[in-house]
């Protein structure tokens, strides 16, 4: 495999206690059940998962399989590509939307790679949180030009 960038190894401090880790497995969040359960289990649920295991799976959402499929197959296409072209939508300071494969966690570099984008496109936000809301500032998306089902 060869050598590991120190850059993706956490400090000692932050690394997990292997001899105490329990696998419960991956929690899931039945949305089903939303509209039966206060919001608030429902909120906690979600932020237990996130603080204990750093993500969650979600069932029965309502979104056809066929379109999950395709969605896999159109992410996966784009991600597969050489690092050059992924970067001609990289995220920046200007458009926080787009590709990103920088991130860190404890100042430790992530092991992923992440495509952010808005679901209203655009998207007008205050340009601050001290600002009015005549001072608005418009997000929009940056969609690659392969693969064009990855839109």
């Amino acid at each position: 495999m060869g050598e590991v960038d120190q850059a993706f190894i956490q400090s000692i401090e932050h690394q997990p206690n292997l001899d105490s880790i329990e696998i419960e497995g991956i929690p899931l969040i039945d949305l089903s059940l939303s509209h039966t359960i206060d919001i608030n289990v429902l909120v906690s649920k979600i932020g237990t998962a996130c603080k204990n295991w750093g993500f969650f799976k979600v069932i029965n959402h309502g979104v056809p399989l066929e379109l999950v499929e395709k969605i896999k197959v159109a992410a996966k296409a784009f991600f597969d590509q050489p690092m050059e072209e992924k970067r001609k939508v990289k995220r920046d300071e200007v458009n926080p939307m787009g590709y990103y494969e920088s991130e860190h966690t404890k100042n430790v570099r992530d092991w992923k790679e992440v495509f952010d984008f808005l679901i209203k496109d655009p998207s007008f936000l205050p340009a601050s949180p001290e600002l009015e809301d005549d001072e608005m500032r418009t997000l929009s998306n940056q969609w690659p030009e392969n693969p064009p089902q990855f839109r």
